[in-house]
């Protein structure tokens, strides 16, 4: 464990600025941003973003070396700065994982090294089985593979139990007629014609999320629901994704590990992490016995936590040693 007086700052790098940004047209109906940021020169790492509808952040720079690494940023379809904002059409996860390679063929990157956390880990591990000569490395946190039993841990009953404080706002919004299936009413609320409908199911959505985020709640990540913009493509990409089993049949990831044996793989879990619970990593671990887990014993979900930040740093590091 850390000493109790270190911070975030402490175990990250500095946070840099990109050298490079643009926009790539992946569909008639989408453009997706990216950015570029660290050694051009250097060995080029995908930041593959949580949500689904998440976006990319500033600070995921700082998990890399930026003397070593080409750190290689993009908004996926509707959120972020990628447009059109919080669109549904042609948003599905086989769609994202041809942005992916489009951008590594855009960037003329024969092999990168795949980072992602969260939904992030999904689609990581989803690109890797598709693509697996394509991939250094996995540098995976808070594993999510998207299962019944994962949605309905933390969406209806299961996380409910450790933050009934948190939760219940989140289930209030919901008439009680339909808390039996919270995914599906809150699906027809974000996609209402009524923007005031959407937005308030949003607000909900994305606040039950990041209370629950971290070990100990942060009131800065529950500000993110009130940045609407923000919460409408967060909560209604998220909720498309999983009303439609993220388009991808029961258990997909585990049944297809067999593609992806051979790629170093790592895996930072937090010990109490509520969104991603540990059993998945635990059981992507024993499917692929060659993967390194790092059980966090002193953290949540977020790698904004500490004791996260600093496993992902040491990972980062290793890779290119």
């Amino acid at each position: 464990m850390l000493d109790a007086t270190t911070t975030l700052q402490d175990v990250l790098y500095p946070l840099i600025e990109p050298y490079d940004s643009g926009r790539l047209e992946v569909s008639e109906i989408h453009t997706i941003a990216w950015e570029k940021s660290g050694n051009s020169e250097g060995v080029p790492v995908i930041v593959i973003h949580g949500g689904p509808g998440g976006g990319g952040q500033p600070s995921y720079r700082q998990y890399f070396n930026p003397e070593v690494y080409n750190i290689i940023q993009f908004d996926q379809r509707g959120c972020g700065s990628s447009t059109p904002h919080a669109e549904l059409r042609e948003n599905t996860t086989q769609a994202l994982v041809g942005d992916i390679e489009a951008l590594r063929t855009h960037f003329n990157v024969e092999q990168w090294h795949v980072f992602g956390g969260s939904w992030g880990s999904t689609l990581s591990l989803v690109y890797a089985q598709e693509y697996p000569e394509r991939v250094l490395s996995l540098m995976l946190r808070g594993i999510f593979m998207c299962r019944k039993s994962e949605l309905r841990w933390f969406y209806q009953d299961g996380a409910s139990h450790i933050f009934p404080d948190a939760f219940e706002p989140y289930r209030e919004h919901i008439p009680v007629a339909e808390q039996e299936d919270l995914i599906g009413a809150y699906y027809r609320r974000l996609t209402s014609d009524d923007a005031d409908v959407r937005r308030a199911a949003a607000k909900e959505w994305t606040r039950w999320e990041m209370a629950t985020s971290r070990l100990f709640p942060d009131p800065s990540y529950l500000e993110k629901a009130e940045d609407l913009d923000f919460a409408v493509a967060f909560a209604r990409i998220e909720c498309h994704y999983f009303i439609n089993a993220i388009f991808l049949e029961e258990a997909h990831i585990l049944n297809n590990t067999d593609r992806i044996q051979s790629i170093p793989t790592a895996i930072v879990q937090g010990r109490y992490d509520v969104v991603c619970p540990a059993r998945s990593a635990w059981e992507l671990h024993q499917a692929m016995p060659s993967s390194r887990l790092i059980i966090v014993p002193d953290a949540g979900h977020s790698m904004g936590e500490v004791s996260i930040a600093r496993e992902l740093v040491g990972i980062t590091d290793a890779a290119c040693q």
